[in-house]
């Protein structure tokens, strides 16, 4: 799947490439709205992620133009907390979906997973480890016959381990990945929602567990 990302914070724009990359999307990155047209006009896409305050042309007026020319390209808006007219602003233009900032990368991923399987089915909604099944839609942990309803972090930290079993996850790619690049939180809270999720695991009869690496991080041991 290929993504053209325009967002005008260099930061940001770095980050972003490195989270669709390690994901296996193939990624151009723009830093104005000029070259987000051009780029489109001179390729074809399956997804757009577009800054709305931007140098150039605004994410919104590149839409417009995209729109008004016949391109339906799924577009997701990255907006600040208080661009709540250009929230609105963007969807009527035809924005498939907006996501706030500061946001998580496993909410950004679940977006544009979201955005791109309306479009044609791009991935499943099942993610598998042995026997252990994570329903993305309902935010459900399945083992067997029986379920257990994770809330939003619980589910994101699940995905984040059951993306990679057997591997270390380390607390700061958690931090990163589910409470976002630019947060607050207290570490510990990761602790938190792991012992939640450990007790959840045991409900449903899971032989799986969630491990402390010391000085690593977290791993999901699969014993099936």
């Amino acid at each position: 799947m290929r993504l053209l990302v325009a967002e005008d914070d260099p930061k940001l724009l770095k980050s972003l490439m490195h989270i669709f990359e390690t994901n296996n999307y193939t990624v151009d990155a723009v830093s104005d709205g000029a070259d987000a047209l051009a780029y489109i006009e001179a390729g074809e896409y399956d997804g757009l992620i577009l800054d709305i305050m931007m140098p150039g042309a605004s994410g919104i007026e590149v839409l417009k133009t995209l729109r008004q020319a016949g391109n339906s390209t799924p577009a997701l808006f990255l907006t600040a907390k208080a661009e709540v007219n250009q929230r609105v602003e963007g969807l009527d233009a035809g924005a498939d979906d907006y996501l706030p900032k500061p946001f998580s990368v496993q909410e950004l991923l679940a977006r544009v997973r979201a955005m791109l399987r309306r479009k044609d089915n791009f991935l499943p909604d099942l993610l598998r480890a042995g026997k252990l099944v994570l329903n993305r839609s309902t935010y459900e942990l399945i083992y067997e016959n029986k379920s257990q309803a994770l809330s939003g972090k619980e589910f994101q930290i699940m995905e984040t381990l059951m993306q990679k079993p057997g591997g270390v996850i380390t607390s700061d790619q958690l931090m990163d990945r589910v409470w976002g690049w630019d947060n607050e939180v207290e570490i510990s809270v990761i602790w938190v929602h792991i012992s939640n999720i450990r007790k959840k695991l045991a409900a449903i009869g899971s032989p799986d567990e969630i491990k402390f690496v010391r000085r690593a991080g977290y791993m999901l041991e699969i014993k099936q």
